[in-house]
């Protein structure tokens, strides 16, 4: 599957997301509604969770940074993945506890979140991982983050992988996020690329692509 178009919801003070809630309060739940409508109609939105299964042993640990509702996470759940999701939106990860049970949403900042803090205060359970066999960054999540928080961002995610443990990460062009800038804030995050590709459904990179996906790993 190709990018559906959608603006999965980004971490960070600042961040457009949140400007966006500003100018209208309503929009958490236009966006909650956009996408029930779109599953209702049939569209295809497993294209993100049907890369990142391939990827992986049944049973893995998986999160979904800035997880909106859980469209990706709960997919992932129901292939038998303990998922957990963090997303600095409310409303969303309301909208993710009430369509997709059994896994844990959390509210949080995807360039700051501590989830072994988070198990230590209770807010998440013991029996939920805390390093994760693939990070999922799914929907143009991190073109809503605020610039300064980016490379943060990229690190916190890489801190909550588990050995050998593979970060995912799409988003469009035109976002004011240039792929070339987003694979130098890559290196100084530490992180390798290991894949460049243009889709989901795995089609090539090329210089005239309009959407990136790639897979990226601690470096040694």
């Amino acid at each position: 599957m190709t990018d559906t178009g959608s603006d999965e919801t980004a971490e960070g003070p600042g961040n457009k997301w949140l400007q966006m809630i500003e100018q209208n309060p309503g929009h958490s739940q236009w966006y909650i509604d956009r996408f029930a409508a779109m599953a209702a109609e049939g569209r295809d939105l497993d294209g993100e969770a049907r890369m990142i299964d391939a990827m992986l042993a049944r049973g893995a640990a998986v999160l979904d940074a800035g997880c909106g509702p859980g469209r990706v996470g709960g997919r992932l759940a129901q292939l038998g993945h303990r998922v957990v999701g963090v997303d600095l939106d409310p409303e969303l990860i309301d909208a993710a506890i009430a369509d997709h049970p059994g896994s844990a949403w959390l509210v949080a900042d995807v360039s700051s979140f501590d989830l072994a803090g988070m198990r230590s205060s209770g807010a998440l359970s013991s029996d939920d991982p805390i390093e994760f066999d693939a990070i999922v960054c799914a929907g143009n999540v991190m073109t809503f983050l605020d610039p300064a928080t980016r490379i943060a961002a990229l690190q916190q995610m890489s801190a909550h992988l588990a050995d050998n443990g593979r970060l995912v990460v799409g988003f469009g062009a035109g976002r004011e996020y240039p792929f070339e800038d987003f694979f130098d804030d890559v290196e100084a995050a530490g992180l390798t690329v290991e894949l460049r590709l243009s889709t989901w459904d795995l089609q090539p990179l090329h210089e005239s692509s309009d959407f990136l996906v790639t897979v990226l790993s601690r470096s040694a």
